[in-house]
This record gives structure tokens, C-alpha cells and sequence, in this order.
């Protein structure tokens, strides 16, 4: 067998002990799940004609990952319960859809109350602050295994976004580059002026959020009275690929435009080779670049500038 590099083999040793206690904290390994007669999956099967109002057998072996023959053998058990019928399918005369009974719905409906109230149960002890912050997490690993990208917004900052901007940004950098101390000093200047001086008609800052998660940032400062300067653009990496980087961009030159400046700048790093072909592709060109000292590391950095 293959041996698996110690840093992997120590995250999945993470991710198989989240897994063993939330199974165990919301009671997957019972027999039977809310002190019914009905098993996980049958519980499972339940939910989603409930929630679809029918479908097919296909369809449910697919996405709940069922082999065909055991559930087949799960339908017919539900069939002589009286839970589930057959009926011919609306999509394809040749094929027959699963619904449920009105009996069936009948007796779902107070283990789906039951559920629910075990989950209230389970956040009751925790503030409202840690219960957000739990969901957030959870909304975090949906997307992170679902890959792809959703739907997302872009708005105003809100009370402890500023923050959140500095962390985010900071750990990004030393994790990814190495940078100190002294860029997370850097950021915390720049949004602080950014605070104290805010001017609505020459400055602005996105946020893009998703289901509730903030995903990326960006500011324009002004550099002068014809010159706007784009800063701390940030994506994060659960979001890398999904055009919001671009859209962020896009949207700095369109107020810029809008408020009379007639060039945008913006500093960046040599290394920093994805933000460097996003500010290409958007038509920006070098026009400075020096080698010195900062953050801890040898840096390039670099100005780029386009007309508005």
C-alpha cells in the first residue's frame, strides 16, 4: 500500500475524529433514530419524498448513494407500511415515481418535528454568537466538499467587517508567503485611515458575502484628485475561481469612473502571481517595480496603473 504524507494523514486524522463525534453527538450509529421503528436511511428516504413530493428510485439511489437492490428492499418495507406508493412518473411515462401516503406523511411529520427539536436541544447551551458561528462552519464544509461556486453579494461593510478584513488578510500572507508581523501592522494602518477619513463621494469598500459567509474585500482609496488607488483586494480561498476577484476589480473601476478620477493605481508583490494576471487582464500595466526588504521576506514589488 501507498504511504500517505504525514501532513495529509494528520488532516484526515482530523477530519475522522470531527466525524466520529458528531455522529455520535447526533446519534447516526443508533439502530433506529428517534426512538421510531425507521432506520437512518428509511428516515432519510422519508425526508426527500417529503421535501421533493415524488421521486424516482434512480434519482434517490444516485444521490443518496443506495445501492439499487437495498432499496428496493427499503421500498417494499415502507409499501407494506402504508408509507409509500408508487405512482407513474410526470417526466417519464415509463417509469414510476415513489410518494408518500397521506399516512405516510401523517407519521413522518412528528419525527421531522422531533429532529428539529433535537437540533434546538443541541444549541440551546451555546450563545448566540457560537450557534452563528457554528452554522458558519458548517456552511464552510458544505461548500468546501461541494465544490463550485454559488450565489453571492456584494455590500457595504458592517460593524467588525475592518476586522475581520485585517485577520483574514494577515493570516492569508504568513501562511502563504511567510509575511510577519509587519504586513498585519500595514493592514490595520490602511483600514484604519480608511475608518477615520472615510469620504463617500471618492472612497468605497465591498464586501462579498455568501450564505452569510464573508468571502472577499476590497477598498478605493484616494491617491489624489484625478487618481484613485485600489487596495487590500482579497479572496478567499474557499471562493478562488468563482470570478469574484474579477467582479471586485470590476467594480472599483466603475466607481472610480463614476467619481471623476481619471486613473486607478494599486500596489501589489511579484509573487503574488494570481492578483498580478487579474490586474492584467483588467487593464492595468507595470509601471514601477523595486526589489527590497519587508514583511520578513526579499519582496518585488510592483505598481500597476490604468486609465479610467
Amino acid at each position: 500500500m501507498k504511504s500517505i504524507p504525514l501532513p495529509d494523514a494528520a488532516l484526515a486524522d482530523q477530519v475522522r475524529h470531527f466525524n466520529r463525534v458528531y455522529t455520535r453527538r447526533i446519534g447516526v450509529l443508533q439502530d433506529r433514530l428517534l426512538g421510531s421503528e425507521f432506520s437512518l436511511t428509511e428516515l432519510r428516504v422519508l425526508y426527500e419524498l417529503r421535501a421533493r413530493g415524488s421521486a424516482r428510485a434512480s434519482d434517490l439511489c444516485r444521490d443518496l448513494s443506495i445501492n439499487p437492490g437495498y432499496l428496493s428492499r427499503l421500498v417494499a418495507r415502507l409499501e407494506g407500511l402504508c408509507l409509500v406508493e408508487k405512482r407513474r412518473s410526470s417526466e417519464d411515462a415509463r417509469s414510476n415515481a415513489l410518494t408518500l401516503t397521506p399516512h405516510g406523511l401523517e407519521v413522518f411529520l412528528p419525527y421531522e418535528d422531533a429532529s428539529r427539536a433535537e437540533v434546538i436541544a443541541m444549541l440551546e447551551p451555546l450563545s448566540l454568537a457560537q450557534r452563528r458561528g457554528l452554522v458558519e462552519a458548517m456552511t464552510r464544509i458544505d461548500q468546501l466538499l461541494a465544490g463550485g461556486s454559488r450565489d453571492y453579494i456584494l455590500r457595504d461593510p458592517r460593524p467588525g467587517d475592518m476586522g475581520w478584513i485585517v485577520h483574514k488578510q494577515a493570516q492569508l500572507y504568513a501562511e502563504e508567503y511567510g509575511w510577519n508581523s509587519e504586513f498585519e501592522a500595514l493592514l490595520a494602518e490602511i483600514v484604519s485611515r480608511y475608518l477615520r477619513e472615510f469620504d463617500p463621494t471618492s472612497e468605497r469598500c465591498w464586501i462579498a458575502e455568501q450564505d452569510g459567509m464573508v468571502l472577499g474585500s476590497v477598498f478605493v482609496v484616494r491617491e489624489d484628485t484625478d487618481t484613485a488607488k485600489l487596495r487590500m483586494l482579497y479572496v478567499d480561498a474557499l471562493a478562488r475561481g468563482s470570478g469574484i476577484g474579477r467582479r471586485l476589480v470590476e467594480e472599483c473601476l466603475s466607481f472610480a469612473r463614476a467619481a471623476g478620477y481619471k486613473r486607478m493605481v494599486l500596489w501589489t508583490n511579484k509573487s503574488l502571481v494570481d492578483a498580478v494576471r487579474l490586474y492584467e487582464k483588467a487593464g492595468f500595466v507595470l509601471v514601477d517595480e523595486e526589489h527590497h526588504r519587508a514583511f520578513g521576506k526579499d519582496q518585488t514589488s510592483q505598481v500597476w496603473q490604468r486609465d479610467l
